[in-house]
């Protein structure tokens, strides 16, 4: 790989392990997140550094060139994780359309028992105003 293209791509990798890194320090992440992402710029930032590995990698695919094979690599953490995003908002889709409905049931009832607490006040108030 052109040692330009090598220090950016160190640079970029470094840059997405701070990053990654920082958000983790503040808790943006959820955990199985952070170790995604984390695992993503850690192999990212090592086979930016080790141009042989990523020589052979490169060879081993068919990738022409070790920055492509890269790139690739890259681009299939991407789809990875966009996968796994996909999944966690379908399940998250699932679990919020059966809390609406808990808690419409839950409003329902509470609707009838405020109906009933009120039917029995007025039934008392007349039983008290029939009284005097």
């Amino acid at each position: 790989m052109e040692a330009k293209i090598q220090i950016l791509s160190i640079v970029v990798s470094a840059l997405l392990l701070v990053g990654v890194l920082e958000l983790v320090r503040r808790r943006a992440f959820l955990e199985r997140y952070a170790l995604l992402w984390l695992f993503s710029s850690i192999v990212l930032l090592a086979l930016a550094v080790w141009n042989d590995a990523l020589s052979t990698l490169s060879n081993a695919i068919g990738v022409a060139t070790p920055s492509n094979a890269l790139f690739l690599i890259a681009f299939g953490f991407v789809l990875v994780l966009l996968l796994h995003f996909s999944l966690a908002v379908s399940k998250m889709s699932d679990q919020i359309k059966v809390l609406a409905q808990r808690l419409a049931l839950l409003d329902e009832h509470v609707r009838e028992q405020e109906r009933g607490a009120a039917a029995e006040r007025d039934r008392s108030d007349a039983e008290a105003f029939i009284r005097d």
